[in-house]
Parts: C-alpha cells; sequence; structure tokens
C-alpha cells in the first residue's frame, strides 16, 4: 500500500471512529441519562403532563385543545382544531365544524396581513364570538382570541381573555360567576420567575374543574 493510500485509510478509520463514538455518546448515552434522571427527578412532566380524571387520561397540560360548549370556556382559534375530530357512523372522520379531519397536524393559516383570508377569517370569528357572548362588544375582545399560535397547539389563553368569556360560561353552566372566577384564578400561571413571559391561564385545566362542578 502506498504511503498517500495508508494516509487516506488512517484518516477514514479516524473519522468513522470519531462518528461511532459521538453516535453513542450523543445518541444514545446522553438521551437515557437524560430521560432517566428526569424521570426520577420530574416524573410527571416526564410522562408528558398527562391530565387524568378519574384514571382516565383527558389530555396533557402544554397541549391545548378545542372547546365549544358555551359552558367551557374557550381556547385560541387553531387552524388544525388542536386535532379534535369526531366519528361518523361510516368511520368517516371530521372537525367540529364539519370540515374533514386532515390528520394530525400542528401549524398556523400563515396568512399575512396583506392577505384577504386573514381578515375574512378573524371577522368571521369575531361575530362568532360575539353571537356567544352579547354582553361583549367587539373592542372589549382580546386579540388572542382572534389569533392562532405558531403551533395550533396553545394551551393557554391570557387572563383577559378569560375573564371575557365568564358571563357566557355562567349562564350556561349554572354555576356562579364567582365561582367561574375562582376556578380561572386557580389555574392562572405567573410570569417564569416573575418577569419572562405573560400570566397565563390552562384552558384544559379550567374546563375540567368546570366539569367536575357541574358533575358531568
Amino acid at each position: 500500500m502506498s504511503r498517500s493510500a495508508h494516509k487516506l485509510s488512517h484518516i477514514f478509520r479516524q473519522a468513522l471512529s470519531a462518528t461511532l463514538v459521538l453516535m453513542v455518546l450523543c445518541g444514545v448515552l446522553f438521551p437515557c441519562l437524560l430521560t432517566g434522571v428526569s424521570s426520577l427527578i420530574f416524573p410527571h412532566q416526564a410522562a408528558g403532563s398527562l391530565v387524568e380524571v378519574n384514571d382516565e387520561v383527558i389530555g396533557a397540560e402544554h397541549v391545548g385543545q378545542e372547546f365549544t360548549k358555551d359552558y367551557f370556556l374557550w381556547s385560541r382559534p387553531s387552524s388544525c382544531h388542536y386535532n379534535v375530530y369526531r366519528e361518523d357512523e361510516n368511520g368517516h372522520r371530521f372537525y367540529n365544524d364539519g370540515s374533514e379531519f386532515t390528520g394530525l397536524a400542528s401549524g398556523s393559516y400563515n396568512a399575512g396581513p396583506s392577505n384577504p383570508a386573514l381578515s375574512t377569517r378573524v371577522e368571521s370569528d369575531l361575530q362568532a364570538f360575539l353571537s356567544k357572548n352579547p354582553t361583549v362588544s367587539a373592542d372589549e375582545v382580546p386579540t388572542d382570541l382572534l389569533t392562532a399560535s405558531g403551533s395550533g397547539l396553545d394551551p393557554h389563553i391570557s387572563p383577559a381573555a378569560a375573564a371575557v368569556q365568564v358571563p357566557r360560561i355562567a349562564e350556561a353552566s349554572g354555576l356562579s360567576k364567582t365561582t367561574v372566577e375562582e376556578i380561572i384564578a386557580q389555574h392562572t400561571e405567573g410570569k417564569v420567575l416573575g418577569i419572562f413571559g405573560e400570566n397565563t391561564v390552562n384552558v384544559l385545566a379550567v374546563n375540567v374543574d368546570i366539569a367536575q362542578e357541574m358533575g358531568l
């Protein structure tokens, strides 16, 4: 074997060895270590922060759901309807608005300010909200109830977006406004470390408590 061929073979073996070592360290050992440590220290979070009611998993704390009943707190708009669908007797799947379920997905509407589709969609959502919340005027509807998150799976809304829905929820559920407000307050999360982000309300957590108060 010539000197150049021997050198090339040596370089190749070094590259292959480095690749295998890094693959084992970064692709196997490190993830297993993190998974093991997190399972010991944060078992609930490591398992997906699942929400259970009567020993049945109904969702996850950090993945939003679409709620349409008047007695529930509503989430932000979602281009994928939070992947919530129903199935008819023929096995066909549909979103709650009647459109065909297109499979599990995430994402936004991706319509810019210059796109008429954005204005049409926002105006439609605004009118739908106002029709179900007659005590609220258009300028009182918080922005996050008309805009979708980048993932379309946001589990939170702002405290203002929750508060504006209290009259409708109270009337439809038969619960007092005070009770609904207390439930929302219990599931209002503050800023991270007191300075990062904004105060948020977990929609699923609120609706679990509302359902239990109603005896559902």
